[in-house]
Formats: structure tokens, sequence, C-alpha cells
């Protein structure tokens, strides 16, 4: 066929492959990168010492003790990695209707936040505000006689476990719960107790999804919630519009970077947050997207190295400033080899 024929006239003076021929004008033109700056690696801490329990649905990744979490942690702070997220396992006899162990000051996450930042003062310590490690019905807040998760009621337990967190010396705490008005209620006590340059990240739009079933595994949060779910408080998946408003409020109400979970399947609402807000918008890949991931190249079936990089450079195309993955460890002796 004649070159002249094509309905582009602009062809053959632009040839968009030109670009492509070689590496080095492939790495010259390229939009997004990767660095180790765009990670933060969640870890699981159980009580004890010298303990490592696999959990079998995130292959590769374990529950530590402290004393083991301290060692872990000096190898990320060695790969450059700026921050990690801190999930304890809480033992079912401390877990209860009212959730009082989540603003223990002696608790698992407020004595691993000090020993933390003893040890490594310089890796960012983000600790997870929410009740469902805590309570024995696996929900995020406190619960009515019907089994309703309580708004206001749940709050205020919040409000005492961020606290409790900041105290301990947490650089950020990430309400993940959903409530109605938390970060407002976060933020006026934060500021009443000076804790001034205590950072919130909001779980803003965190999604209603089937991807977080290896978490619950993993926190020892799936036998207590059963069959239940967090319909009432998470959002609907298919809803779009919505998260933008639940992220307008939480930027009015004090946050200081939002979040949007699940990552991969909600890259859309990446890009609509940071196109609309222009905010420090993270993302987690969850623990169900890990799985899949994990699962799929340990049966050969995908690459894992280029797979992770290629779903996380995805991250960075839609908008993200970090991401917080379970590969995070990995990607990050990937980008130093």
């Amino acid at each position: 066929m004649d070159k002249m024929t094509y309905n582009n006239i602009n062809f053959p003076r632009t040839r968009m492959r030109r670009m492509r021929y070689n590496d080095f004008s492939r790495r010259l033109m390229r939009e997004n990168r990767l660095s180790v700056d765009d990670l933060i690696y969640p870890m699981f801490v159980t009580e004890g010492a010298n303990q490592r329990e696999a959990i079998a649905s995130m292959p590769g990744i374990e529950r530590v003790s402290l004393d083991l979490l301290l060692e872990e942690a000096h190898t990320l702070y060695d790969l450059g990695i700026p921050a990690i997220a801190l999930f304890p396992v809480t033992p079912l006899d401390k877990k209860s209707d009212d959730a009082a162990e989540a603003y223990n000051p002696d608790g698992l996450a407020q004595r691993s936040v000090r020993a933390l930042k003893k040890a490594l003062p310089e890796l960012g310590i983000i600790t997870d505000v929410a009740l469902d490690p805590f309570t024995s019905h696996g929900q995020d807040g406190l619960i009515n006689q019907d089994g309703y998760v309580m708004n206001d009621e749940t709050i205020a337990v919040l409000v005492k476990q961020a606290l409790s967190h900041a105290e301990a010396g947490a650089d950020i705490v990430a309400p993940s719960d959903m409530m109605d008005g938390r970060i407002g209620a976060i933020r006026e006590a934060l500021e009443a107790q000076n804790h001034i340059n205590t950072r919130i990240l909001a779980y803003s739009a965190k999604y209603a999804s089937s991807f977080y079933g290896p978490f619950r595994d993993a926190v020892g949060s799936a036998g207590n919630l059963g069959k239940g779910n967090k319909y009432s408080y998470q959002m609907d998946p298919a809803n779009s519009d919505e998260a933008l408003r639940e992220i307008q409020l939480d930027l009015q109400e004090g946050a200081d970077m939002v979040m949007v979970k699940p990552g991969m399947p909600y890259l859309d609402i990446i890009r609509r947050v940071k196109d609309q807000y222009g905010v420090p918008t993270f993302a987690y890949q969850v623990s169900g997207e890990y799985a899949m991931l994990k699962a799929a190249a340990m049966n050969g079936w995908l690459d894992e190295k280029q797979v992770v990089l290629e779903s996380l450079l995805a991250f960075k195309r839609a908008g993200s400033d970090a991401i917080l993955t379970y590969f995070a460890k990995s990607v990050a002796q990937w980008l130093r080899d």
C-alpha cells in the first residue's frame, strides 16, 4: 500500500516508533519513574520474642515479634525505604466489644512505635487508626444491639487511639475506619495536645472491597468478622463521585494526605483525586493484589519482578505520590541492583 494513502497526513514525517527504537531514547522521553522514595512497607507485629509466623495467604510476608521487627526495620532503612506502616496482631484475650486495647499506652502498637523511634528516629512510622484488630466482632467500630457500627461513639475511641500513637512518637496516624467526621476530631485533639506536626493520612476513599481477605487473615480479624461485612461505612465499589466528596471533606477537616484503597482496581479514582485536588495522594496495593501477583509468579505464570514494577509504575502514572505495597522490600532491592 502506498504510504500516502494512510489517513494520518503526518506520516511518514512523524513516526511514533522512532523514539522507541533505542533504550537511550526511551529513557529520555519516559514520563513517569518509580523510585525507592515512593515506597511504604506495611508490617505485621505480634507479641512475644524471636517469633516469625508465616501468613499462608500472603507468601513471603510474616508476622514478626518486636525484636525481629527492629532488625527488619534496620534493613529497610538501609535500603532507603522512607516509611513503614505498622499493623498489630492483637491476642484474642485482649479483644473486646469496646476495643479498649486500641488506646492502651502499653499496647503492642504503642510499644512498637516507641522502640522504632528510639532505634531509627529518621524512619517514618505510620500507624493504623481503626478498631477492627481490637474488637471481638471484627468491625472497625463500636456496634449497637442490632450490630450496626455507631459513628460518633466510635470516633471517641479513635481519638484516644490516635493520641496514644502520637504520644508514643508516631509520625503519621492513618485513620482507616471510614467514620464520618473522624479526621476533624483527631486533628482537633492532636492540636490540643501540641502534636502539631503529627500528620494525618486519611483513608478517604476506602472501598468495601473483596481484595482485603489476606490482610484480615494477617491481623487475625477474619475469624471475628465471620460472615459480616463493612458495607455500611466503607464505599461502594460502583461509586466514583462519592470518593471526591469524601476526600474534600477529609481535607477540609485537616488531613495532610489522602489514601485510595485498594489500588490497582481503582486507578481511575487516584487520577480523579490528583487532578481535582493536587494533594499528596497515596495508594495501597492491598493484600489481595499482592496475593494474586505472588501466586501467579510462584506458579511460573508471570515474571514477578516485571509485573510488580509495571503495576507500581501504573500507580505513579495514575497520580500516586506514594504506594503502600508488600513488595516494597523486594522493589527497593531491585531498584538498587
